[in-house]
């Protein structure tokens, strides 16, 4: 099974490398900002040039000094990129002298033996190509010079890039795109980024007490008993007047994106602290976003019988409108109970898939309206005349209604008898009502 080849594109911080990517893959993928150390993670895109297509891999700005916030865990992330990579993109800031943190990853470079580009970036016009000399001493070759601020010859430098790319049969693995999308959601600190590295059974995002340290999505393949899902670690979502930095709103932002080209989200609750208002907001995102849902009560183990009873209780109270999704009590940091969860995901998955055939759905809602008929509004009882299931992920039944108005308890009767007799667990379940005039069948 053949692979989409790998670039990786690294750098100290601050030298242009989240803008160099969002040129490449052809949208603000990657978050930006003038703060150095925005990107702490390695975040993967596809992107395709020329009929080539490829992964790049951006990664967090690599320097020595161990007092700069998570410096340690951005070096290995990106050293291990390196590693992995076909393709390394070197980028230095073509404006500033070469400093001992280029000098010591372009050494990293060297020792990876695998075709690389020097990127001298921050080239706005043909003078500066002309004082690109001191990126010599780097040691990697010849210096390309791009403005990815302003797409100044990213063209020439994608034309080099793709050169280098080794050969792959045919366009990628088509699989790949199929692949069920989990989106590991919830608040800060709750333990996302240690769910993901467990279920990666590597270290692929940094973990800290310090809430926000993931600031873009994170997504890889993962292998749950032997079958491939994406999964996805998003930046943990806090109310709006919590959120104060530039950087960290668009992090939420794209947390949210994620959330709406999600199959399955994994909302995970610290269970210390049991569910709060916030998790019953996300809750209420996945549900508008159709997206499934599996509830994950994370630090099981950490929690005495006390704890654990109002940590329940507060599922209960703040999550009971979702009270279809599966719970699982899990540990992420000791893996304990994880093996329950590709259980529960395949049977979301399998539900969200569901599709109840046009004549057996009419049938249904007959008897369930004999037994129950809608209320009188203004004068009027409304009356189902006909119901088709219209989609499935999430599963869609659009109903037809003569005569008055079916009220919103109406349609959560209609959806809990749904439930009651085709399950449909751990996803949502829409109801379109279209009014059906005189005349009209």
């Amino acid at each position: 099974m053949s692979r989409l080849p790998v670039v990786a594109v690294v750098g100290r911080p601050n030298v242009g490398k989240s803008t160099l990517v969002n040129r490449i893959v052809g949208r603000r993928a990657a978050v930006v900002d003038e703060e150095p150390g925005v990107t702490r993670d390695r975040r993967s895109f596809e992107a395709e040039w020329a009929g080539r297509r490829f992964v790049v891999v951006d990664t967090g700005g690599w320097e020595l000094d161990d007092a700069a916030a998570y410096a340690e865990d951005i070096r290995r992330q990106a050293e291990r990129a390196v590693a992995d990579a076909d393709v390394v993109v070197f980028v230095a800031d073509a404006t500033a002298a070469v400093t001992d943190d280029d000098l010591g990853i372009a050494r990293i470079v060297q020792k990876a033996e695998v075709p690389h580009l020097l990127v001298a970036n921050k080239v706005d016009g043909p003078v500066q190509e002309l004082q690109l000399g001191h990126l010599w001493a780097l040691g990697l070759g010849e210096p390309v010079p791009v403005s990815a601020a302003h797409g100044r010859n990213v063209g020439a430098f994608l034309e080099r890039l793709v050169d280098l790319l080794p050969e792959t049969e045919g366009d990628g693995d088509a699989a790949t795109a199929a692949l069920a999308r989990l989106a590991i959601i919830g608040r800060p600190n709750v333990g996302k980024s240690t769910l993901l590295n467990r279920l990666a059974g590597e270290p692929r995002v940094l973990v800290s007490d310090i809430p926000g340290t993931t600031r873009d999505p994170v997504d890889l393949v993962v292998e749950l008993d032997g079958e491939p899902f994406e999964v996805v670690d998003t930046a943990g979502i806090r109310r709006r007047t919590k959120i104060s930095e530039d950087a960290e709103r668009y992090a939420v932002m794209r947390a949210r994106e994620v959330l709406r080209e999600a199959d399955v989200a994994l909302l995970v609750v610290d269970a210390t602290r049991g569910a709060t208002h916030q998790e019953q907001r996300l809750a209420e995102e996945i549900v508008r976003a159709g997206a499934g849902l599996v509830v994950l009560l994370n630090k099981w183990d950490e929690v005495d019988e006390e704890q654990r009873l109002h940590t329940e209780d507060s599922v209960a109270d703040r999550l009971g409108f979702v009270g279809w999704a599966p719970v699982l009590r899990i540990s992420a940091k000791t893996g304990a109970r994880l093996h329950r969860l590709p259980k529960a995901v395949r049977m979301v998955l399998e539900h969200r898939r569901r599709r109840i055939p046009t004549p057996e759905l009419n049938r249904a809602i007959r008897r369930w309206q004999e037994a129950h008929p809608p209320p009188v509004r203004k004068g009027k009882r409304p009356h189902v005349v006909y119901a088709v299931q219209a989609e499935t992920e999430p599963p869609t039944v659009v109903v037809f209604v003569r005569g008055g108005e079916l009220g919103t308890d109406y349609l959560r009767y209609l959806e809990n008898r749904l439930r009651s007799e085709y399950d449909f667990v751990g996803t949502p379940i829409r109801i379109v009502v279209r009014k059906r005039r005189r005349g009209e069948g």
